[in-house]
């Protein structure tokens, strides 16, 4: 026993008295204690930095932020779950809106091109202006559903169901029999309130779905295989999601290819029988894997409440800080503020986000024309066999392309390179691609107006034939350019804004804030319902230089009034909190609410997504 204790003697004297140093107190005063022994690679050393290295898995320090490679991380493959919900309804909509321009402009008879219901051009731009307009209006209902009642997934699965009785009223009405009967426009009218009415509750909350599924939310750091240090950075890896997001949206989106051939060769209701099949995938999609999505329960009045502290806020000049319970307590409690201060300064960050979003639906305006009148255009070129609204699917080509492209090598070298490329700069190169869009849609419309044997008024003239069937003579490739500007257009604007809504919005309000991004599009296609009396020859060319100037005004205003929003993008970010509870969506019941606290809750904390993934499955909370 006693050598023992020499022993320990021993040690003190020579590991740990060596040790001990004057320190300096908080009050300023002199300590002498133990300090944390530094290992011998961490020491500083003669000509080096006197910064010490973070370890795997440290938040890095401000120095390292500057220096080192910001890479994306690994991503929960529940992710894909919800991706793969996302490519069948877009696989749906796309699909059945392939053919709408045809089926609604051109008469139920032989032809070049099949149609139904006969309205013309400017009926068809307008109607089909009307659905979008429908379908992004929509989802502020269902993100107020789902943020303070059902939350996201019961209100996704009960508004795929309203918008699977739209796909079966569009197929039944589209039937020959249907269509000669002159029950095809009211079963248009019906089948668009309800596909709209489904989208709206599904678009503004499967976004948020899919990125909620990652719960990282600061940087750390990492030594990868090859021996780099390098920053694994959440708000890369969220883009990083939204790229995928939008990439089975596109890969959805070629479902036209298909629907066109079936309405040319087969017929409309062959065409529309296939997104009501391919929907019903989805479906299964969203029942099976329930047990494995992560989802935030609703959070009751949080959106009344956030009307409320607006409302605050304009009384007081615009003035967002007037809302908080600390500023109430220091100038004298004149409102009721049932929330704290960092849900004003939550919502702030979500109100920047909507202040971005003012501008889009000018570039909503120009990414539309894809989806009428650039189909009419093609149908007043040589085909060659090909149907005329086949021509749009060369814009989800587009993006499936270059979105690898701009995730695995364009992006990842302007990071080694130091060279930001933040929102703001992304969403303002998206407007200048779409004005570059309608720049040569109108030179295309000046060239077929160049050309016999109609000249200025396509398909109208006796030249035509009786049935309106010989095209200018100008071959429809010519179209190609504008669809690759509006898909590289699309990956810069409307990626972004969805990883810009989704950033932005408080934790319980993502589903609200992404409506207000989707609310754009509305807007946009009322502009172009408002523009469809000019969508009809000669002036086309014309609406599509109108269009390039807007499009134009409106990136360079964007730019200059929101540039100020990139040096702080990432202070932004860090708002995000850390108290939120997160849940199987197993744990809340079919009406939104359920005791998920007996059940066992998820917090986001550092757990890593393996554990929260786990922790869903099994139904075991866990704390940090």
């Amino acid at each position: 026993m006693a050598e023992h204790v020499g022993d320990l003697a021993a040690l003190h004297a020579t590991e740990v008295a060596p040790r001990k140093e004057s320190v300096q107190d908080m009050a300023g005063g002199t300590d002498t204690g133990v300090t944390n022994a530094i290992p011998a690679y961490l020491e500083d050393k003669p000509g080096e930095s006197s910064s010490i290295a973070s370890l795997d898995g440290d938040e890095p320090t401000d120095e390292e932020k500057a220096t080192l490679r910001h890479v994306c991380d690994k991503l929960p493959w529940s992710t894909f779950l919800v991706a793969i919900v996302e490519l069948c309804e877009r696989f749906a909509y796309y699909g059945l809106s392939g053919p709408f321009q045809n089926y609604i402009q051109k008469p139920y008879e032989k032809g070049s091109t099949p149609g139904a219901l006969g309205l013309g051009q400017t009926g068809a731009t307008g109607l089909t202006n009307f659905f979008q307009f429908w379908c992004y209006i929509t989802p502020i209902l269902g993100a107020v559903i789902a943020d303070q009642f059902l939350g996201r997934y019961n209100t996704i699965l009960y508004f795929a169901l309203i918008y699977m009785v739209g796909l079966v009223v569009l197929f039944t009405t589209a039937l020959p029999v249907s269509i000669v009967g002159g029950h095809a426009l009211g079963g248009l009218i019906a089948a668009m309130i309800l596909i709209g009415l489904g989208t709206g509750g599904i678009k503004s909350n499967v976004g948020p779905l899919i990125a909620e599924q990652y719960r990282g939310t600061k940087d750390t750091i990492k030594t990868i295989k090859s021996g780099e240090r390098v920053i694994v950075d959440p708000a890369i890896t969220i883009q990083r999601i939204y790229m995928i997001f939008y990439l089975c949206v596109n890969f959805g989106s070629l479902s036209a290819i298909a629907t066109t051939e079936l309405e040319l060769n087969v017929g409309f209701w062959a065409a529309y029988l296939l997104p009501l099949i391919m929907f019903c995938v989805g479906i299964c999609a969203i029942v099976v894997g329930k047990k494995f999505y992560i989802i935030r329960p609703p959070q009751g009045s949080v959106i009344t409440n956030a009307f409320r502290a607006m409302g605050i806020a304009l009384m007081n000049k615009g003035n967002m800080d007037a809302a908080k319970p600390s500023y109430q307590e220091e100038y004298g409690r004149r409102y009721t503020t049932p929330w704290n201060d960092h849900f004003i300064d939550e919502l702030k960050r979500g109100l920047v986000a909507c202040k971005v979003f003012i501008f889009y639906p000018i570039y909503w305006v120009t990414y539309s024309q894809m989806l009428n009148n650039f189909i009419s255009q093609a149908g007043q070129m040589e085909l060659h066999g090909i149907p005329n609204d086949i021509m749009q699917n060369i814009d989800p080509l587009t993006v499936i392309v270059f979105i690898p492209i701009m995730d695995r090598l364009i992006y990842p070298l302007l990071r080694k390179w130091r060279i930001p490329f933040k929102p703001i700069t992304r969403i303002t190169l998206g407007f200048f691609f779409g004005a570059a869009a309608m720049a040569y849609a109108a030179i295309v419309q000046h060239l077929i107006y160049q050309r016999g044997p109609c000249y200025d008024a396509p398909l109208a003239c006796p030249a035509a034939g009786p049935d309106g069937a010989i095209p200018n003579s100008i071959h429809v490739a010519v179209q190609t350019p504008a669809y690759l500007f509006t898909g590289i257009s699309e990956i810069f604007a409307s990626v972004t804004g969805l990883e810009y809504a989704y950033t932005k919005a408080p934790p319980s309000m993502k589903s609200f804030v992404m409506s207000m991004y989707l609310l754009t599009t509305a807007f946009g296609s009322a502009l172009g319902i408002a523009l469809s009396p000019t969508a009809k020859d000669p002036k086309l060319q014309w609406m599509y230089t109108g269009l390039c100037v807007a499009a134009i005004i409106a990136g360079i205003s964007f730019w200059f009034l929101f540039k100020r929003y990139n040096a702080t993008e990432e202070e932004m970010n860090a708002l995000e909190r850390h108290d939120d509870k997160l849940v199987s969506a197993n744990m809340v019941g079919a009406t939104g609410k359920d005791d998920v606290e007996s059940r066992g809750t998820i917090q986001k904390t550092s757990l890593s997504n393996n554990q929260v993934q786990m922790a869903a499955v099994f139904g075991k909370g866990e704390k940090s």
